[in-house]
């Protein structure tokens, strides 16, 4: 599944860095701590290799 948004992008390798054990999950915040908690490495791997180009820098969760 690709990330809808840069944001989503973003918080998604932040995630991905922390289970990699690369970052301390501590620092992690808001979308990227939800993220880390619910998501297997393979699906943080998938939004965070999204190609960014084309995305908006948010995307409103209506």
């Amino acid at each position: 599944m690709p990330a809808k948004s840069k944001a989503q992008q973003k918080a998604a390798g932040a995630a991905l860095s922390a289970k990699r054990g690369e970052t301390k999950v501590g620092e992690l915040q808001g979308a990227a701590k939800d993220m880390y908690d619910s998501m297997s490495e393979k699906e943080l791997e998938d939004f965070a290799s999204t190609d960014h180009d084309d995305l908006p820098d948010k995307v409103d969760d209506d």
